[in-house]
């Protein structure tokens, strides 16, 4: 029996293995592609590994355009977004799951009833008010509208219901206000979900282009995701400049992975858990 599950385990890392390369090739094509020339690229002779290896694709990147501006603009705005929608998530979490008040079951299913809202459906709506507001090609006309997350609600509610409520009475008997609670005990408890949720949101600001796009106007206010758009209408054929680019766009997505990658996983795995 033990034969057969060393067997086994060794099966299912060796497919496990040949799934992870798969999945890998397109990111190891992108990065092996922006070190070749744009000839190269287009010819497609010289196969899989650059020939002559060359950083022009990166240069004409970080020297031609604005892309560290570009790369701000986008940092500032997915740091925002993450942080002010992991403390809404939180706080709103905790009031749904640890109070009673009236009517707190309809507002809540009001609430994820809005998850199943396109945002092409409110999106001539959003830029109305963001008009009437005055945030037209503004950074905070990307930030406001995505500072609450229905989803962040229902998952940080769905965890703070499994803290046991004596704890929560012990801190009030110790004189702790519902902000130093929410801050000092119910945080420190649901930081796995609090660091998936961080992940997700991060991600989606990140890789917005939609919004964005119909929100700014100025070159120097664009955000990364527009600036492959940028490079593909302006360097139509250069694709070492658009990989460069590309490559350039998802490190900063990969790092934040990988620094948080345990408590997401483990978020995600106390996710289903009762």
């Amino acid at each position: 029996m033990q034969r057969r599950s060393v067997w086994f385990d060794g099966v299912i890392i060796a497919v496990i293995s040949v799934l992870a390369c798969i999945m890998l090739m397109p990111y190891v094509w992108m990065v092996l592609s922006s070190l070749k020339s744009n000839m190269e690229i287009v010819a497609g002779s010289g196969g899989f590994f650059p020939q002559h290896p060359s950083l022009d694709g990166y240069r004409t990147v970080l020297q031609d355009t604005p892309f560290v501006k570009w790369l701000l603009n986008s940092a500032v705005t997915s740091v925002v977004i993450t942080a002010v929608t992991l403390f809404t998530s939180a706080l709103s979490g905790y009031i749904f799951a640890k109070h009673q008040f009236r009517g707190k079951k309809l507002l809540f299913i009001l609430i994820l009833a809005t998850m199943m809202i396109p945002f092409q459906v409110i999106m001539i709506p959003t830029y109305l008010i963001t008009a009437k507001l005055g945030l037209i090609n503004h950074l905070f006309a990307i930030i406001l509208p995505n500072l609450v997350s229905s989803y962040g609600v229902f998952l940080a509610k769905q965890f703070i219901e499994e803290i046991p409520q004596d704890l929560l009475d012990a801190a009030r008997i110790d004189g702790a206000g519902e902000l130093k609670l929410m801050l000092r005990i119910i945080a420190p408890l649901i930081l796995p979900m609090l660091s998936a949720l961080g992940i997700f949101t991060f991600m989606n600001s990140w890789n917005n282009y939609l919004w964005p796009l119909i929100v700014l106007n100025d070159t120097s206010k664009m955000t990364v995701p527009l600036a492959l758009v940028y490079f593909n209408g302006t360097h139509m054929v250069n694709y070492n400049v658009v990989m460069s680019a590309a490559v350039l766009i998802t490190t900063p997505v990969i790092i934040v992975f990988l620094i948080f990658q345990k408590q997401f996983i483990k978020g995600l795995t106390m996710t289903g858990m009762k």
